[in-house]
C-alpha cells in the first residue's frame, strides 16, 4: 500500500510543483541527486572514480511536449558525454526516450537518441536507453535493437523483472548480443502485465540474473536487494564467471555499505549518478522502492 501511494505521489503535478518550490528541498534530496548541474553532476562522478566506483550520468526528466525541449534534452546529453570525454573518465550516459520525443515522433526520437550513441560510439562509451512504464516497452526495445545494428556494442537495454514477458525479451536481446541491464521495475503496473507480489517479483527477478548471467552480453545486475546481490555473487562463483564478464548496478546514495563491500571484493559497481531540476518523479519512485529511504527521509525533516 505505501509503494502504491509513493507511486501515485510520483506523478502528482501539483505537489511535485509544492516540493520542488520548497527551500528545504534540496538537503532533503541530496543523498540522491548530484545536483540541478552538470558540473555538480561531475564533481559527483569524479568523487565516485577516486573509490574505483563506475558512473552512469542520469539527466532527470522525461515526457516533453515539443520537439524542441527533445532537442534541448538531447542536447544537454550531448553535453555530458563531451564532459566524459574530458574527463577521460569511464562512464556512460542513461537516456529515457520519452526525453528526446518518443511520445511525439519515434523517427525524431531515434535520430536524437542515434546522435547520442554515435557519439558515444566515438567515445568507445555506452548510452544505457532506460525503460519506463509498460506502454513503451515494445518501441524501446524497437529502438535499442535498430541501434544496435547500427553501433554494436553501444547500447544497452534496460528489462524490468516484474514484467511477464521479460525472460521472453531477455533471450531476444541475447540473441543479438545486446547487453542488458536488470532492474525489478519501479511503475505502477496492472496485474495484466506484472507481477504483484514482492515474492513474486525476487522470484522472477533472481531466475533472470541467472539467465542473464549465462546467457547474456556484459549485462548488469542492477539491485539493492541484498539477497539479489549474495544471489548474483554465489551464482558467478559456482559457475567461475569472471568479475570482468558483468557489473553491478546501484543507485547513487543507496546501500552505500553493500556498495563499499562489493568494490572491496573486486566486482564492477556502477552507480546511476541523477542531476537535473525535475528530480521530484525519480525521488518519489526511490522512495516507494526501498521503506529505508523513507526513513531516511523522516529522519532529515525532523532534524531540519
Amino acid at each position: 500500500m505505501l509503494r502504491q501511494t509513493l507511486l501515485y505521489l510520483s506523478a502528482h503535478k501539483g505537489l511535485r510543483h509544492w516540493v520542488e518550490q520548497s527551500p528545504i528541498s534540496e538537503k532533503l534530496t541530496r543523498r540522491f541527486i548530484a545536483g540541478f548541474s552538470l558540473e555538480e553532476e561531475m564533481d559527483v562522478v569524479r568523487k565516485l572514480a577516486s573509490e574505483r566506483i563506475l558512473a552512469t550520468l542520469d539527466f532527470l526528466g522525461e515526457n516533453v511536449h515539443s520537439v524542441e525541449e527533445a532537442a534541448r534534452s538531447r542536447d544537454g546529453y550531448l553535453a555530458a558525454l563531451g564532459e566524459i570525454e574530458c574527463s577521460r573518465l569511464s562512464a556512460t550516459i542513461s537516456v529515457k526516450l520519452t526525453q528526446v520525443g518518443l511520445d511525439l515522433s519515434e523517427e525524431a526520437c531515434f535520430e536524437n537518441v542515434s546522435l547520442l550513441v554515435e557519439q558515444a560510439s566515438r567515445l568507445n562509451t555506452r548510452v544505457e536507453i532506460d525503460m519506463e512504464s509498460s506502454e513503451y516497452t515494445d518501441r524501446t526495445l524497437d529502438v535499442v535493437t535498430r541501434l544496435q545494428a547500427r553501433f554494436p556494442g553501444h547500447v544497452r537495454a534496460v528489462i524490468q523483472a516484474y514484467l511477464y514477458r521479460s525472460e521472453a525479451d531477455i533471450r531476444m536481446l541475447s540473441e543479438r548480443q545486446i547487453p542488458i541491464r536488470l532492474c525489478k521495475g519501479a511503475y505502477q503496473e496492472p496485474p495484466s502485465v506484472a507481477y504483484a507480489s514482492k515474492t513474486e517479483v525476487d522470484r522472477n527477478y533472481s531466475k533472470l540474473l541467472k539467465l542473464l548471467l549465462d546467457h547474456g552480453t556484459q549485462p548488469a545486475i542492477a539491485s539493492h536487494d541484498e539477497r539479489m546481490v549474495r544471489t548474483a555473487v554465489a551464482h558467478v562463483r559456482e559457475n567461475r564467471i569472471s568479475p570482468e564478464a558483468f557489473e553491478f548496478q546501484m543507485l547513487y546514495g543507496i546501500r552505500r555499505d553493500l556498495q563499499r563491500e562489493l568494490v572491496g571484493k573486486g566486482f564492477r559497481l556502477r552507480l546511476y549518478v541523477p542531476y537535473g531540476a525535475a528530480w521530484y518523479p525519480y525521488f518519489m519512485r526511490r522512495l516507494a522502492e526501498r521503506p529505508a529511504n523513507l526513513l531516511f527521509l523522516a529522519r532529515n525533516l525532523i532534524r531540519n
